[in-house]
């Protein structure tokens, strides 16, 4: 730390120095004047008295005998601070090197290569940060020789514990490791349009089949980092640089970005493992991905981020559970929570973005990533009520079997609930007031889950604490959707959602008789909205998904909009009634905690 430091201040003071002595001395064959190995001598000699006195000295030492310029005392004032025991000095360290400042560069890398790991997060974390502040990564270490990254995936893969493994991991790295590029290169013609061998999860690449079995190794490496003792094996076998190398490879990529990403904020999880990612140099990746334009890349790294400040966030986030807002530290205390709960086929992002053109309710809605719009809970929401958290929750869903990311999976909405219910106590819903949001089936598990927090006194706060409910378009009664899978080419077999939505599903009658005396015992505010026009789903049918009767659960006011299912969630505008009832409902229902 100090001997770039001096470095840095003698090359500045060498330049600024007067004319030197034409006559030259040679220093161990190197030609260099004697008046400047004087300065050097004393460009040493001060700057680790500066440092001994700043960041060893107490706090409150004077420097009056310290031969350093002011704007250098600064930068090692702020870098004593920011290493203190004390909590809310090492927080105030660092808002005060977010102030506007003339620092030039070589201070920039003072910092940035003398701040610790706390601080480097908590600049990463604040808004408007410098990347000056952060290193560029280490350089990575060279692949072995005749290897491809592909073969080191998989090695890294093969090299994981078989243990604790679920049918889904196994599935996936099973198939990573069974299939090569050349492979599928040729099952593509047969395999890669009918579903076979799990395949239409990465038919999207079109003619790079390499990227298809880097997206099988990911998704497993997803998997695997889920369970705590494998991300320690991720790490030690060199996962983290290897990551980062596919990572910084594949930029015009933001499936494969997005997956790395995950499994870096799986590994966050972990808190032993902070300094390890920290030293590789992730956290100026994650810095620049933060501030990305587009949302979901941002979030991705906003998740990671806050796994890794301990600073100043308590809850963890797990796979799936992202914060829209605040995505960076902030000082507007947060009264609220905001939860939004997607539904079939739906996603974190993209169900609840601005309404776009119609289509078709089809696996490719998922995939179409060029459609994404506004973000309408991260852009508007956020804007008019900055005291909540807002947060969307992601999970996998299919129509049909047939195209199912994982084959071997098959999870009920019962399952789904006690999911998402544990991801969101860690994230510390119910600490605070909360309000849901949900959309088709999204509403059945939001129903599942609070009767099961219910039955559970370790969940009572997350009951104690829901203050209201939106429901989009929610099949409390079932849908026609099942009633058309041998009909429709997309839903020959039909997934275990689609038939949990019959209208003759006991375990759905069941749901809504438990859930609306639950609802009226505890008094919470319902806003029900419901389509009125058609939904195509394929080529081939146009159906009401769900029909007034099904969206009306018994209690709260009802109200029709002329959209299809899809965009039922989604307004035109800010200004648009959907929204405007939604945020209306949102602040009359929190006024009291709101401060309103």
């Amino acid at each position: 730390m100090s001997l770039a430091a001096y470095c840095v201040i003698c090359c500045r003071r060498l330049g600024t120095s007067t004319h030197l002595p034409k006559s030259n001395t040679y220093w161990k064959g190197i030609r260099i004047t004697y008046q400047a190995r004087k300065e050097l001598h004393k460009a040493v000699r001060k700057v680790l008295t500066a440092s001994a006195k700043i960041l060893r000295g107490p706090f409150a030492d004077t420097f009056s005998t310290v031969d350093v310029e002011d704007h250098e005392c600064a930068v090692w004032l702020l870098l004593r601070k920011s290493m203190s025991e004390d909590r809310a000095a090492r927080l105030q360290a660092v808002r005060e090197m977010l102030e506007p400042r003339h620092w030039r560069d070589y201070q920039y890398r003072t910092l940035a290569q003398a701040c610790d790991l706390r601080t480097l997060i908590g600049l990463a974390r604040s808004k408007g940060s410098d990347l000056r502040f952060f290193l560029p990564p280490p350089p990575l270490p060279s692949l072995k020789e005749d290897s491809s990254l592909e073969e080191e995936l998989r090695h890294l893969l093969a090299s994981l514990p078989q243990t604790e493994l679920d049918e889904c991991i196994q599935y996936f790295t099973s198939l990573a490791l069974s299939e090569s590029s050349q492979s599928l290169a040729a099952q593509k013609g047969g395999l890669w349009c009918f579903g076979g061998n799990g395949l239409p999860y990465a038919e999207s690449f079109g003619e790079v089949p390499s990227a298809a079995v880097e997206m099988f190794c990911l998704e497993a490496l997803v998997k695997h980092s889920e369970i705590p003792t494998h991300c320690d094996k991720i790490e030690a076998n060199g996962g983290l640089q290897l990551l980062q190398r596919l990572y910084q490879l594949h930029k015009n990529c933001p499936k494969v970005q997005r997956s790395i990403m995950r499994v870096i904020g799986n590994m966050a999880l972990n808190e032993h493992l902070h300094s390890t990612i920290v030293r590789s140099g992730w956290v100026s990746l994650l810095a620049e991905a933060v501030k990305s334009d587009d949302i979901m890349e941002a979030s991705h790294a906003a998740r990671t981020l806050a796994n890794l400040d301990r600073d100043t966030v308590q809850e963890k986030y797990q796979d799936g559970v992202f914060v829209l807002h605040p995505q960076y530290r902030t000082s507007q205390p947060i009264k609220a929570d905001v939860l939004f709960i997607h539904g079939l086929m739906g996603a974190a992002f993209k169900t609840w973005r601005q309404q776009d053109s119609d289509q078709a309710l089809t696996d490719k809605v998922v995939e179409d990533e060029t459609r994404y719009m506004t973000c309408w809970p991260k852009t508007w929401l956020a804007r008019d009520c900055p005291a909540l958290r807002i947060i969307s929750v992601e999970y996998d869903t299919s129509l049909s079997d047939w195209r199912a990311r994982c084959p071997t999976e098959r999870k009920s909405i019962a399952y789904r609930s006690n999911e998402l219910l544990r991801k969101l106590r860690a994230a510390g819903v119910g600490d605070r007031p909360v309000i849901w949001v949900s959309h088709s089936m999204g509403g059945l598990l939001v129903k599942k889950m609070l009767l099961e927090a219910f039955q559970r006194p370790d969940l009572s706060p997350v009951v104690n604490n829901t203050r209201g409910i939106i429901f989009y378009s929610v099949p409390h009664h079932g849908s026609r959707l099942a009633e058309y899978s041998v009909n429709a080419r997309y839903l020959l077999f039909p997934s275990l959602e689609v038939k949990e939505l019959s209208k003759d599903s006991p375990a759905l009658k069941k749901l809504q008789d438990d859930f609306l005396k639950f609802a009226k015992d505890k008094n919470l505010q319902v806003l029900n909205f419901v389509e009125t026009l058609p939904t195509s789903i394929g080529s081939m049918i146009k159906l009401h998904v769900v029909p007034v009767e099904s969206a009306d659960l018994g209690i709260g006011e009802l109200i029709p909009v002329d959209v299809n299912h899809l965009n039922i969630c989604k307004p035109k505008t800010k200004d648009a009634f959907l929204y405007q009832r939604t945020l209306q409902f949102i602040c009359d229902t929190l006024a009291k905690d709101l401060g309103n």
